[in-house]
């Protein structure tokens, strides 16, 4: 059984905070784990609750749209949460319930070593970065510990918002396109150094 096998089992029998005693199903991070990015969002939402499965709602066709405009397919990629259960009435994430949730966060990251690593949306910025307004610094390419992460909006903005569907489809062909260039040793100028 390989690692990530390990953190999905060990999320889905979480009852280290209190989501667990609200959740219909836990949510372990899916996807290619040799993946060049790991796309990290907030917590999982009542379809994700619903099926054990991130992003599989509204939001997550979005970011599957975006995806393929991208040339990427779903199935290529691994994509996760800072908070592996649905908060009830998803509201966001309490500090408590991030800090508890971290380790399975780090250790995704530490087992598929990715080049970037796509930070969804303003809470997710916030507990992996300590960031916020997400819409300022969108698009931009971070570095914090020597492990690159790049900033764009949550795919659930676009629902609520029609305009920011352009936004997201040209950050995710950005992402792909810097890690092009990383694959093919190409220095990236990096826009944000986060020294801790």
């Amino acid at each position: 059984m390989n690692q990530l096998e390990t953190i999905k089992q060990n999320v889905i029998k979480c009852t280290k905070c209190d989501l667990y005693k609200t959740r219909t199903n836990s949510v372990p991070g899916k996807g290619n784990f040799q993946s060049d990015v790991i796309f990290v969002g907030e917590a999982p939402g009542r379809n994700e609750d619903k099926n054990g499965e991130p992003f599989v709602g509204a939001a997550g066709k979005k970011l599957s749209a975006a995806l393929e405009g991208a040339g990427v397919s779903r199935e290529d990629v691994y994509i996760t949460n800072v908070v592996k259960c649905r908060p009830p009435n998803n509201r966001v994430p309490n500090t408590n319930e991030r800090d508890t949730c971290k380790e399975y966060l780090k250790n995704e990251i530490l087992i598929i070593k990715p080049k970037i690593i796509c930070v969804l949306g303003n809470t997710a910025f916030n507990s992996v970065l300590g960031g916020s307004e997400i819409t300022k610094f969108r698009g931009k390419l971070v570095r914090k510990d020597n492990q690159l992460y790049f900033l764009t909006i949550h795919p659930a903005a676009t629902i609520y918002n029609q305009e920011l569907i352009s936004t997201l489809n040209e950050d995710i062909k950005k992402l792909f396109n810097l890690i092009t260039e990383l694959k093919n040793n190409k220095i990236v100028s990096i826009d944000i150094e986060y020294t801790s």
